[in-house]
């Protein structure tokens, strides 16, 4: 099975949790150092939870299921301390 086809089917495993709070995530690359490089959608994407969303959930099922994956990177992190981000459901 190819990497890209292993990853999604790893996020495919968390998806209703994220589209429960208005999110999504999506994969923007694989790099030939198999890092994955991934985009924060929807309320995840502002949310100034998703670091905790990206190390707990979205890195830990990829890292389960695809061992050869070595890092696990969001392009578009909200900082926990950014005034625009809002926490789900609270806008």
């Amino acid at each position: 099975m190819e990497l890209l086809a292993k990853v999604e089917s790893a996020l495919d495993t968390i998806r209703p949790y994220l589209e429960a709070d208005g999110g999504n995530v999506s994969v923007e690359e694989i790099t030939s150092d198999n890092v994955v490089k991934l985009r924060l959608l929807g309320a995840c994407g502002s949310c100034p939870m998703s670091i905790m969303t990206l190390k707990a959930g979205i890195e830990q099922a990829i890292m389960r299921a695809v061992p050869e994956i070595t890092a696990i990177e969001a392009i578009n992190l909200t900082d926990i301390d950014d005034p625009a981000a809002v926490m789900p459901n609270q806008q």
